[in-house]
């Protein structure tokens, strides 16, 4: 995959979610295909299963955003599907609590530029399914009165990871464990409110105020600084930067001790140290989009645990995960924020700056 489908969406909630439903048709219904024998191979979860837990999270979602819920709306009546289904691609991470092993890397780092000014930079591989790749979608929102999102999102997701025009920016890794709460709004809907707040400080208030459905992280930005927020329906928590401003999270817990992994996350530990590793290599003067491509989310130690990740075919195609794609989002003082976003494509210079995509 080089690229993916570009759609702007603007108006009403309903309107937003209509477009996006008729403008991604075609991948939405792959992604409901795929994800339906996800849930059936690795939770026993037949259709109609999905849809008794999936409507729990709707109710939840229409009483407390109901804004967001007309969105959902819009997007299932634009793809000519049944809202459950939507609703079940916004909760796929709570569905199937524990199944997953998309093992992502987040990383952020603050530093001055040689023109004086600060740089905050959020990057991650995203490590998934190869089958999802091509339902991927660049996704910009306009609404009025709340700054202007851009993300990269799975065809029918109303949050994800990417950016806002106030210079916000989130990244998610997956947390496997138990309990969920379905009272409380799962991880994507976080997101979109995390990408439609002004300020990080505005985006962790409406995470306080509404609280995770299911144990993920989220690691959030603004110019004024990074956190990482290991999130959970029993306990939240926060973690901040080193010395040096930079921070790093892959996918088991760190210091919330609410969070209870039901296994080990496998290469978890290994590649947040190989992360540290690599870092130390880099001097922050010379840090770019590119370098950071080159030298942390290129690398692959330890193989299908590596940060950057093929395909393993021993494993059954639901849980066959490989990095799908990196991004690099750049929030700079006086300037609009950006992101650049590469592809993974079975090449080895598939970190080449040429291949890079402007979110």
């Amino acid at each position: 995959m080089s690229t993916a489908p570009r759609i702007s969406l603007s108006g009403t909630n309903y309107e937003i979610g209509y477009k996006h439903g008729a403008s991604l048709k075609t991948q939405i219904a792959r992604q409901i295909e795929f994800y339906y024998d996800m849930f059936q191979n690795s939770s026993k979860l037949d259709r109609e299963g999905v849809h008794r837990r999936a409507r729990e999270y709707e109710a939840t979602i229409e009483r407390l955003v109901p804004n967001l819920h007309q969105e959902i709306v819009g997007i299932a009546e634009g793809a000519g599907v049944d809202v459950l289904d939507i609703v079940a691609l916004n909760v796929r991470s709570e569905i199937a609590l524990g199944e997953f092993q998309d093992g992502c890397t987040s990383i952020s780092w603050k530093v001055v530029g040689e023109d004086g000014k600060t740089i905050q930079y959020l990057a991650q591989n995203w490590d998934w399914v190869r089958p999802v790749q091509q339902n991927l979608a660049f996704v910009e929102i306009l609404q009025e009165g709340k700054p202007t999102i851009k993300m990269v999102t799975e065809a029918g997701i109303i949050g994800k990871i990417g950016y806002n025009s106030a210079s916000v920016g989130v990244l998610l890794n997956a947390l496997r464990a138990s309990p969920t709460d379905t009272r409380k709004l799962p991880v994507h809907v976080l997101l979109r409110l995390c990408l439609e707040s002004t300020t990080a400080a505005e985006a962790l208030s409406q995470i306080e105020k509404y609280g995770a459905a299911s144990a993920q992280h989220i690691l959030l930005a603004d110019l004024s600084g990074a956190q990482c927020l290991e999130l959970s329906p029993i306990r939240n928590h926060y973690m901040y930067p080193n010395s040096d401003n930079f921070l790093a999270h892959t996918n088991h817990p760190i210091e919330n001790t609410a969070i209870k992994e039901p296994s080990e996350f496998p290469g978890s530990k290994e590649r947040l140290e190989r992360t540290y590793t690599l870092v130390k290599t880099i001097d922050p003067k010379t840090l770019s989009p590119q370098r950071l491509r080159e030298t942390v989310f290129a690398d692959g130690e330890n193989g299908n645990f590596g940060i950057c990740a093929p395909e393993n075919p021993c494993k059954p195609k639901w849980i066959r995960t490989m990095t799908l794609f990196n991004i690099v989002t750049c929030l700079k003082e006086g300037c609009e924020p950006t992101a650049e976003v590469v592809f993974y494509n079975d090449s080895p210079d598939w970190i080449d700056i040429n291949n890079a995509i402007r979110l």
